[in-house]
This record gives structure tokens, sequence and C-alpha cells, in this order.
């Protein structure tokens, strides 16, 4: 695979679109049983509570991933991504009923030699940012 996004198209300060991931309490069951991340604050509401949360929280780790799929999903070539870090500023608080939505859109911040791009992403949940320093360095086509 290449990425279907080209160098050439984008500028500093160039927007990638919203996109909204909904995050339910099935999800972070899937995701505790694929990375062996079985915490009860990720699953149990009565233990969540117990330790000061307001409710069930989504793993930190799974946050991190949706950001890359939205990168991912935008260049069209996971292995585009040559760095990617996050730090956490809030949890992703999943209820029970309904769940949570996370929102999370892009923007070129740099473009850099041999045809990379640094993409800052902003990722919100329940009006909270719930990642800073989310930033991504992609190779375009």
């Amino acid at each position: 695979m290449t990425a279907k996004v080209n160098y050439a198209d984008v500028e500093v300060g160039t927007d990638i679109p919203a996109r909204s991931f909904p995050v339910d309490r099935a999800n972070l069951v899937m995701y505790a049983g694929a990375s062996g991340d079985f915490n009860p604050i990720h699953w149990r509401e009565s233990f969540a509570k117990a330790v000061g949360l307001p409710d069930v929280i989504a793993h930190g780790m799974f946050t991190m991933a949706q950001g890359g799929r939205f990168v991912t999903d935008w260049v069209g070539d996971p292995g585009a991504v040559v760095d990617y870090g996050v730090r956490f500023s809030s949890p992703v608080v999943v209820p029970d009923e309904g769940g949570a939505t996370l929102e999370i859109s892009g923007q070129v911040e740099e473009k850099l030699d041999d045809n990379k791009v640094v993409v800052a992403l902003t990722a919100r949940s329940n009006d909270q940012k719930v990642l800073t320093r989310a930033k991504a360095v992609v190779r375009l086509a």
C-alpha cells in the first residue's frame, strides 16, 4: 500500500475533517480481550465508582488507537505512519446507556522533508479534551 494523500496537495493548516467514533462497553470488553488489560475500571461500573471514577472509562490505549485509526483512514495506508504519540488528559467516560462518542479532528501542522507531514490531532469526548500533544508524522505519496 501507499498513501492516498499527496504531499503536494496539503499545506500547513490543511484541516482533516472531524470524525466521530462511538464507544460502548462492548468495545471495551473486546479491547480488553485483545490487549489483555482486564482492569475492572474498564467494564465494571461499581468498581470504577468505588475507586472514585464517575463511571466506567475507556482504556487510554483504546482512545489512542482511535486517533491512530483516524490518521490511517485519512492517509489510506497504516504503513505511512512514521511516528505517533499522545498524552492522556481526561478519560473517556462510557456510561452503560448510550455509551460515549469520541470526536477526532486533525490539521497539518508542519511539512517536513521526504514527503512527511506532522499532523496535530484534537480528540474530545463529552466536551472534554481527552488527548493532548497528539501528533503523528506521516509519509505521503
